[in-house]
């Protein structure tokens, strides 16, 4: 009886020792499991009761029992304060001043070239036009041959244009879908025709990939001053404000008479000879237009005899050029996010 009451005694302070030095739950629960469990030190004690003679064991196992509660109690009562003290730790490191303002969520928004067409489309719409899509893998006949672009002409050569299997190509202008559209629905027709186009090209006014948006109307009595009219009102309504524009005679086969239009260079006005953008001329194209061939409207399924029309194709990333005084092409597409994320407004 008196080594099993040296023993609890030693238990005991052995066991508080280490109590006191727990500083997290797992260290107390391990604590626990060496005393109190299934082979804990406390429960092979209580094991030896057994081994003392008849007259000691009620008294041996009262004081066992009693040390297993007040060390039961004395576990409880260290996990609360280790709980606490854990969660004011958490606390201390998820503290947030709410004093503060909040930090918010950074919206996206359009690209540049986008937002362009997106208001170029707004300004077509308002005179009366439609949007219509197509695919950008196109065949021979919608891209070259109902334009009127016959077999050797330059834009076949393989240097100018991307020429996939099958008997495809990546369309180098948004006219197939004005071809597509006269096909599906007729005349009269006022159609624009946004999208990307591909052509071997690149510098800083140029892309192998860009944006184009085409127009096509076809009616009775359509005449070359209300294609002009209708750049013209263009040209104000997307810059904000009247800009100086010159239309040239030029040749597209698709067209008959053509001309190209130009705005006036953004960047420099004409007053520098070294302007990388309008190379010192002080003008830039924007766009190439002409009263649809006779030919092309025949592709189309419509009677050149009754309807004619014009047409017109606006290079959309030339116009963010202008619009945001950029002077190179090249930087729409390199992926900066300062730029892209607002530096271009």
């Amino acid at each position: 009886m008196a080594d099993l009451v040296e023993e609890t005694k030693r238990l005991r302070e052995e066991f508080y020792f280490k109590l006191n030095a727990t500083s997290s739950s797992e260290d107390l629960r391990d604590l626990q499991i060496s005393y109190l469990g299934r082979k804990g030190a406390l429960t092979g004690l209580l094991k030896t009761v057994g081994s003392l003679p008849p007259q000691e064991r009620p008294k041996a196992g009262r004081a066992v029992n009693a040390l297993r509660e007040e060390l039961e109690e004395a576990i409880k009562r260290r996990r609360d304060e280790i709980l606490f003290l854990e969660e004011e730790e958490l606390e201390e490191k998820q503290w947030l001043d709410v004093t503060l303002p909040g930090r918010g969520r950074p919206w996206g928004r359009f690209h540049p070239v986008i937002q362009v067409m997106h208001d170029v489309i707004e300004i077509f719409l308002g005179m009366g036009f439609s949007v219509a899509l197509g695919p950008e893998v196109e065949d021979d006949f919608h891209n070259f041959e109902a334009l009127n672009i016959p077999p050797h002409h330059p834009a076949r050569d393989m240097q100018d244009t991307f020429y996939v299997d099958g008997g495809l190509l990546l369309r180098t202008h948004t006219s197939p879908v004005q071809v597509r559209s006269m096909l599906r629905y007729g005349a009269p027709l006022r159609v624009v025709c946004p999208g990307r186009v591909y052509r071997r090209d690149s510098d800083p006014t140029h892309s192998p990939m860009f944006h184009q948006l085409e127009g096509l109307l076809v009616d009775e009595d359509v005449s070359v001053a209300d294609l002009k009219g209708c750049l013209e009102q263009f040209a104000k309504l997307v810059f904000g404000r009247p800009v100086k524009t010159r239309f040239r005679a030029s040749y597209f086969p698709f067209t008959e008479p053509s001309m190209e239009t130009d705005v006036e260079c953004i960047v420099c006005s004409g007053k520098d000879p070294n302007c990388r953008v309008c190379k010192g001329t002080g003008w830039l194209e924007i766009a190439g237009e002409g009263m649809v061939h006779p030919n092309v409207l025949r592709a189309g399924n419509i009677d050149p005899e009754r309807y004619n029309g014009f047409a017109w194709g606006i290079g959309l990333d030339r116009i963010a050029m202008l619009k945001y005084g950029l002077n190179d092409l090249r930087v729409l597409f390199t992926g900066d996010l300062a730029f892209l994320q607002g530096g271009w407004l």
